[in-house]
């Protein structure tokens, strides 16, 4: 079944307009097709949809609304999800040659990330705090305003619902700007926020270059938060506006996540999350498990099962549901992934799988990349310390507990781990030994809304999901209610 491409027009400040910026490019990677070409966001569109915003959430009919009523349009944008899952799944897959699986999969997670905070706000409670003299003190939350979203293009449906529906919640604009390479899930998205009734002016979609669009939404000084996932280079600049603005802002970045096997584990469970954990979403995940340490004592007979069970993987189209390990998202970007392992054979790596294109019919036409294992390399060679952000695994030995954090922690990324034990003493010990914002233990790339998501170091700062997700959106103010009658003592008055 196909469906038809959304008409190529812009959702500004809550119209559907023809853009005057650029033109963008989607292709469909998996065959080297193009999807259709629509005109991106110029300044003056950007403008324009902050002038609607700072209109719409400004407007009482919005900023007073009470939690639960804000909650009952959360609700509606997630039913109209689940209800268009299925075009919303194709266009995934078309814009970014996910499989269908997967693009199932995030087209769900994306209708219960808005049912989670629309839930969060049924039963969010501000805070009396207990008082220090005669006057009522609590603590309450406003909106912050404008909220500038910049999502990539790895995942969109399920990035944008994430940044989305708790800055909605918190009752906030929100200005998103999607990644060039995969912008068509998001302008369709848009059609599903305005069918949900959304006042206009609450929600635009401005897909367009990081230098027109991305650094003038973070740099107007009416937006009063930026939420960025992307690459960590872009990351740190954004960093240093947001501190010259003195505004908040939440970065989720790249990583080098290390996954770690013991010679205790149950190795079938953990080579099956192995596999998971890197080459799933074909490699392209900030949390790829793409440093593997085995201990040494089964690291040979390990990793030769890991080979064998890697080369039994799918490779193929993203409709087929036999696949795997689709396309990668765009030709570009399987040539750097290519580029990096032909540094990794410089640096004296040892190719046990992969590292080349399929050959063959149905191949030749698309961006795929065998799933790829590399040995031999040291954990300070380049290969090892760099997001490759494709299917291409490092595994290096290791001896014990102290050596492998060592080796673990000795990386600039903090994002995510694995450890694969049956002594769940001993993970419980690396799991808060180990520089990481999330573990898994005997899983990998797990996720659950309620669960706050975030790095360190050069993973980013500031964390996602759970109920302080909704908290990360609006400022917290202090009120202090005299019920002394009585003036302050220091006037002397009257």
């Amino acid at each position: 079944m196909t469906f038809p491409f959304p008409d190529g027009r812009l959702f500004i400040g809550g119209e559907w307009e023809t853009g005057r910026g650029a033109e963008i490019t989607s292709v469909f990677a998996a065959e080297g097709v193009e999807n259709m070409t629509l005109a991106g966001a110029s300044r003056e569109d950007v403008l324009s949809a902050i002038d609607r915003a700072r209109t719409a959430q400004a407007d009482p009919a919005w900023r007073n609304l009470k939690p639960h009523e804000r909650a009952t349009y959360l609700y509606r944008i997630a039913e109209g999800i689940s209800a268009n899952s299925e075009r919303l799944s194709w266009l995934q897959s078309r814009d970014t040659s996910k499989s269908r699986a997967e693009a199932r999969a995030l087209v769900a997670s994306a209708a219960a990330t808005f049912r989670y905070f629309g839930a969060v706000l049924e039963t969010s409670d501000e805070l009396l705090t207990a008082p220090r003299g005669d006057y009522l003190t609590c603590s309450v939350h406003d909106p912050i305003g404008l909220v500038a979203a910049i999502t990539p293009w790895n995942s969109p449906i399920a990035s944008d619902a994430q940044k989305a529906a708790p800055a909605l919640a918190a009752g906030n604009a929100v200005l998103l700007k999607p990644a060039s390479w995969s912008p068509i899930i998001s302008l369709e998205l848009a059609r599903i926020v305005e069918e949900a009734g959304l006042p206009k002016g609450l929600y635009s979609v401005l897909p367009g270059s990081g230098r027109e669009v991305g650094n003038l939404l973070v740099e107007h000084p009416d937006i009063g938060k930026v939420s960025f996932t992307g690459g960590t280079s872009t990351g740190r600049h954004l960093a240093h506006v947001a501190a010259e603005k003195l505004m908040p802002i939440s970065l989720e970045l790249g990583g080098k996540s290390p996954t770690i096997v013991f010679d205790d584990c149950d190795e079938d469970q953990a080579i099956a999350g192995i596999l998971f954990g890197i080459f799933s979403s074909t490699g392209q995940s900030c949390i790829a498990g793409s440093r593997l340490f085995v201990q040494r004592s089964i690291y040979d007979r390990f990793v030769a099962r890991l080979v064998e069970a890697t080369e039994a993987l799918k490779v193929g189209h993203p409709f087929d549901a036999a696949t795997q390990v689709s396309s990668m998202v765009h030709a570009d970007h399987r040539d750097t992934v290519e580029a990096y392992v032909r540094a990794a054979r410089d640096e004296g790596g040892e190719i046990l799988t992969g590292g080349a294109r399929p050959q063959g019919a149905g191949y030749d036409d698309g961006a795929y990349y065998m799933p790829t294992i590399i040995a031999g390399l040291a954990n300070t060679d380049r290969t090892c310390r760099e997001e490759i952000f494709g299917p291409v695994l490092v595994v290096m030995p290791f001896d014990d507990e102290a050596d492998v954090i060592a080796m673990s922690n000795d990386n600039d990324y903090g994002l995510a781990c694995g450890l694969w034990s049956r002594d769940h003493a001993k993970c419980w010990r690396l799991a808060r030994a180990i520089r990481a914002g999330t573990v898994w233990i005997n899983t990998y790339k797990q996720f659950s809304i309620s669960t706050p998501f975030g790095g360190d170091g050069a993973s980013g700062m500031g964390r996602e999901k759970g109920r302080a997700g909704l908290r990360a959106y609006q400022r917290q103010k202090s009120i202090y209610d005299d019920h002394s009658g009585q003036p302050l003592p220091w006037a002397r008055w009257p």
